[in-house]
């Protein structure tokens, strides 16, 4: 039995099929963009600007009538969208999907000079806006068949392997690849820190948030106060807020001796963590408000009839209760906190933002690809995986 035949069947209802324009308008964009767009670009060095490629150039005529076979495929099925179309198309999106890095392999055979030893490949418009595509199509697909988020996850785990072989043993030409081997220590420096800036921040925002959602359940009278002061710093840019913390902490380095020690200073990881904990706050504290307080009156008077004490009540009914909608708050706050943690290389927290902005000030795109993929990769794996475990934790473990 395939992958595709292992999905869970959804019920469909017997009615007249009409077209999914989702997916019909979204397999029209993708034939478009890679007959329109530039496939590849190949540049003689890092310096000079690369010369752009349509993909009849880049993977010749059988290739282009194959990509354009399969977008195609995809409209005719979309048109008429049973359950057996909507797993062939999962099916083409996966076979696409491995076909990508693969059409990079025949463009760098053909359009690189072997004799230069400098030359390289990048990636076109064409190939991104695809790719963007197809991931839309993917989740469009989840929802239509009913899907766990594991399942897209598990998918793109697999694809994300196969394009890691393929980069590592035929697309040395490839800009991207020659960007990270060039910095291969400092990149997976550089993910620690990000990841150790992410992790702390949230972690730290889910004790206070659900402390500050606690009082605010027992004081009344906090609540007003709390979400203003907390809706207040959301609407702080986040490097005007970078910018403020650093001269009272540079103060407090210079006459605090012992936060000096503890390594606060008005630059680095101490700025960094505090205006990411300030942004972590206000979905963390809301989500674990409103799930703490959706807890129906009914299900707390029958737990108090049984003889459960107030603790009880809550460690044993309440907080399970709530601890979907909480983990969603957990995946919100994640999620940001990701993307957030990237504006910290600024002021010397390190994390992946500094290929970035490295690569913004060398006008070097394809470093500050090497920043933002991982970033992008990092947020889809916490999203999904959060997402699916308060799915699991719902009654009957759907959403």
């Amino acid at each position: 039995m395939s992958l595709i035949d292992a999905l869970p069947s959804p019920s469909f209802k017997r009615r007249p099929w009409h077209p999914n324009v989702v997916l019909l308008c979204l397999s029209g964009a993708m034939l478009a963009a890679a007959w329109l767009l530039s496939f590849v670009s190949v540049a003689p060095n890092r310096i000079v600007s690369g010369t752009a490629f349509g993909i009849v150039d880049a993977i010749s005529w059988p290739g282009a009538a194959l990509v354009s076979l399969l977008f195609t495929a995809m409209a005719a099925l979309s048109s008429v969208p049973t359950p057996r179309h909507y797993r062939a198309m999962l099916g083409i999106i996966i076979l696409t999907l491995l076909l990508m890095p693969f059409g990079l392999m025949v463009a760098g055979h053909w359009l690189v000079d072997p004799s230069l030893p400098q030359a390289r490949l990048g990636i076109g418009a064409a190939y991104w806006t695809v790719l963007f595509v197809l991931l839309l199509c993917l989740v469009e697909l989840r929802l239509r068949l009913g899907l766990s988020r594991w399942w897209p996850t598990l998918l793109l785990a697999g694809v994300g392997i196969a394009w890691w072989g393929c980069a590592a043993l035929w697309l040395d030409r490839l800009a991207l690849v020659q960007e990270f081997q060039a910095r291969e220590g400092q990149f997976y420096q550089a993910v620690g820190q990000h990841i150790a800036l992410v992790g702390t921040a949230v972690g730290v925002s889910v004790v206070l948030g659900m402390l500050l959602a606690m009082l605010m359940r027992r004081y009344q009278r906090l609540q007003k106060i709390a979400f203003t002061l907390l809706n207040f710093l959301q609407t702080i840019p986040s490097l005007a807020l970078f910018g403020l913390l650093l001269a009272p902490l540079a103060w407090l380095a210079a006459n605090v001796p012992p936060l000096a020690a503890l390594g606060v200073s008005g630059i680095g990881n101490a700025p960094a963590l505090i205006a990411l904990i300030a942004y972590s706050l206000l979905p963390m504290v809301r989500n674990t408000y409103i799930a703490l307080e959706e807890v129906s009156a009914e299900t707390l008077q029958a737990a108090k009839a049984m003889g459960m004490r107030t603790g009880q009540r809550f460690w044993q009914v309440r907080f399970p209760l709530a601890l979907p909608v909480l983990l969603e708050g957990v995946r919100i706050t994640a999620v940001q906190a990701i993307g957030l943690t990237a504006v910290a290389a600024l002021i010397g927290a390190g994390g992946l933002g500094t290929f970035i902005f490295q690569g913004l000030g060398q006008a070097a795109m394809d470093m500050v690809l090497l920043g933002a993929l991982p970033i992008l990769i990092l947020a889809l794996i916490v999203d999904a995986g959060l997402g699916a475990l308060a799915d699991a934790l719902r009654p009957g473990g759907q959403e």
